[in-house]
């Protein structure tokens, strides 16, 4: 039986041409011909067209409706500011072409299920942009736990310790609840405790604490949480954006082996460390066995991506996916906003957190206002 004609390359459309709009269009020119930057999109031409003329002249659009009507298209990213990721969709689904978005997806659960509600009129996916799930050494870590090499997860611990100026924070979206919908826990550290839930699983219920330490922001600047999961694993999990050594790590203790991962933007194969029990040497070589060494970041994602279109079936990571990590953000903020720890599943749509991760307001703007405004 011969093989199947590979398909045609994938015909994509690029939303928003702003920096992180680079790193996409570059893993799509990673990807050997699989894919094809066919358009590109800006509410600002004049950038569309430097954008354009930077990646193999694609054709330019201010519009995102006019370019679903005038494009074919399999498949469009969207790398806009936050606050217009949902929108935005929404015109992609129901013109038949499934979005990719760019983290976060939405600002709140309610947007993501109205996200929900909109996939499953039109039966169009929306995905995610979690590109640290796709690196080999986590997907070697999950096939080993999954296959009980390494025994029950007991305690992991997950940080985002980066720095982020004030000159940052001057985009007048960025540390506000309305456009970025949060601080470190939604837009920075929620890569790295993506790839610690797809290892660990479901959680159950996480106890926080959230701080504004110094920057000029609305939003946090730090939090702190604890979690739990149902396999009865418990991990730690700090985001930050004032910490001058930058880091990002997850350290993982199995029963009979712990395994470690220190990088800061993307990692690669050499970035993870392996320790077993003495006498478990199994797992050692199991570690090292048929090692890829593929890199985890957006040429990964896309890849899995391309292989889930060629295959007909169901491409990563879809919304039922991103919105359990979405609803851990949403409880950090809850704990630590009220003081209480918060379960999954406990935030409804009767809960102002369900429409905001602002929710009932952080304790430092209650603080700032007159006492006569905090008790009207």
């Amino acid at each position: 039986m011969s093989a199947s004609a590979p398909h045609p390359p994938y015909r994509v459309a690029i939303v928003g041409t702003g920096g992180i709009a680079t790193a996409h269009a570059a893993a799509l020119a990673g990807l050997a011909g699989r894919a094809t930057l066919v358009a590109v999109c800006d509410t600002d031409g004049a950038r569309a067209d430097a954008f354009a003329a930077e990646w193999s002249h694609p054709a330019v659009f201010t519009d995102l409706a006019e370019l679903l009507r005038l494009e074919r298209l399999d498949l469009v990213h969207i790398c806009t500011p936050p606050g217009s990721h949902v929108a935005l969709a929404e015109l992609c689904l129901r013109a038949g072409v499934p979005a990719l978005i760019e983290k976060p997806p939405a600002l709140s659960l309610a947007d993501m299920a109205g996200l929900a509600l909109t996939q499953q009129e039109t039966g169009v996916p929306v995905l995610t942009v979690f590109q640290h799930r796709f690196g080999s050494a986590a997907v070697r870590l999950r096939e080993l736990l999954g296959a009980g090499v390494l025994g029950r997860p007991l305690v992991a611990a997950c940080s985002t310790l980066w720095y982020r100026d004030a000159g940052y924070f001057a985009v007048p979206w960025r540390g506000t609840w309305a456009a970025e919908g949060g601080g470190p826990t939604m837009g920075h550290g929620i890569h790295q405790f993506d790839l610690l839930l797809s290892v660990l699983g479901e959680w159950e219920e996480v106890t926080a604490v959230a701080g504004r330490q110094s920057r000029p922001t609305e939003t946090e600047d730090v939090s702190l949480a604890i979690v739990s999961f149902a396999s009865g694993a418990l991990a730690t999990i700090v985001n930050s954006v004032v910490s001058v050594r930058e880091t990002s790590a997850l350290r993982f203790d199995f029963e009979h082996a712990t395994v470690e991962l220190e990088h800061l933007y993307g990692y690669g194969d050499a970035d993870w460390t392996l320790t077993a029990l003495p006498g478990h040497d199994e797992i050692t070589d199991a570690w090292a066995r048929d090692r890829e060494d593929r890199a985890s970041g957006h040429t990964a994602q896309l890849a899995a991506i391309f292989d889930a279109f060629d295959a007909g079936t169901p491409p990563p990571v879809g919304l039922a996916d991103s919105t359990v990590t979405m609803e851990l953000v949403a409880a950090i903020y809850a704990s630590a906003f009220t003081g209480q720890p918060v379960s999954r599943g406990q935030i409804t749509d009767d809960s102002p957190f369900y429409r905001s991760m602002e929710g009932s307001g952080a304790p430092w703007a209650a603080a700032a206002r007159p006492a006569s405004a905090v008790s009207a």
